[in-house]
């Protein structure tokens, strides 16, 4: 049985996240169903990551396993003419019996997009967040910082989530700004869920002098998330980067 990576991007106003839910629609259902219209069988499929309801990906990777022969240069026109055109498959590749778009998953980059103007722009409704209050990506900036490094992130986790561990390893989180548009890109080797978003928020707060940059420290040491900042609108966060174990020729290999 032949092990299928594919490399994926979807816009994803319309589902509620990655993962299949009983009464919801979901990324990963919708592939599903167009990838076994074509091989002719059922199937199941990993995927990278959960994102939420509303997250989007520029780049997301998934594997399923098959008995079909159809090459893998065929497969993503075959499967795009059954898909709507918010999800895409961009390409496919063959890969070890053993990969796993999960488990394989070495780091991961998400992007979170800010709209930072008093007028709004009606081409980033759901695609970033609207913040008209001006803000200094400076001070953005140095909150980020404090994020960066081995930490214990049960603050800015959503609260009841079930983990073994809250403690991440971010390697970046880095702000910038070109014109009203404000970006602020974060990988890690996991992150908890809705994390980013409060990440983001916090760091928005730390800009609107709701606290300090240097705080943030202290609120990742007392663990309690009602001292972090709110969690901040899903439409503005994109997964845009994995790194792999091995590399599975879909343009996600890490960069040395």
């Amino acid at each position: 049985m032949r092990n299928i990576a594919l490399k994926l991007m979807y816009v994803g106003t319309a589902y509620h996240g990655w993962q299949i839910q009983k009464n919801n629609i979901t990324v990963q259902e919708v592939l599903q169903k167009a990838l076994a219209s074509v091989v002719g069988h059922p199937v199941k499929c990993v995927g990278a990551g959960r994102t939420d309801a509303g997250v989007h990906a520029e780049v997301y990777i998934a594997n399923f396993r098959t008995t079909s022969t159809i090459p893998t240069d065929r497969l993503p026109l075959a499967v795009n003419t059954r898909l709507p055109e918010d999800i895409v498959v961009v390409s496919a590749r063959e890969v070890s019996e053993d990969f796993n778009a999960i488990g394989s998953c070495l780091r991961k980059e998400y992007t979170y997009r800010v709209y930072n103007s008093r007028i709004r722009n009606a081409f980033y409704v759901n695609r970033a967040y609207f913040y008209p209050k001006h803000l200094d990506e400076a001070v953005m900036a140095d909150a980020a910082s404090r994020f960066v490094g081995t930490h214990d992130f049960a603050a800015v986790r959503a609260v009841g989530t079930d983990v073994r561990t809250t403690v991440r390893t971010v390697y970046y989180f880095d702000v910038r700004r070109q014109g009203d548009l404000i970006e602020l890109k974060v990988c890690a080797n996991g992150f908890l869920y809705n994390m980013v978003r409060a990440m983001t928020g916090t760091v928005l707060y730390a800009a609107e002098g709701k606290l300090t940059p240097e705080g943030i420290s202290d609120i990742l040491l007392r663990g309690n998330r009602t001292d972090a900042g709110p969690t901040v609108p899903p439409g503005g966060l994109y997964m845009t980067k994995l790194w792999y174990r091995e590399p599975v020729g879909l343009d996600t290999d890490p960069e040395e």
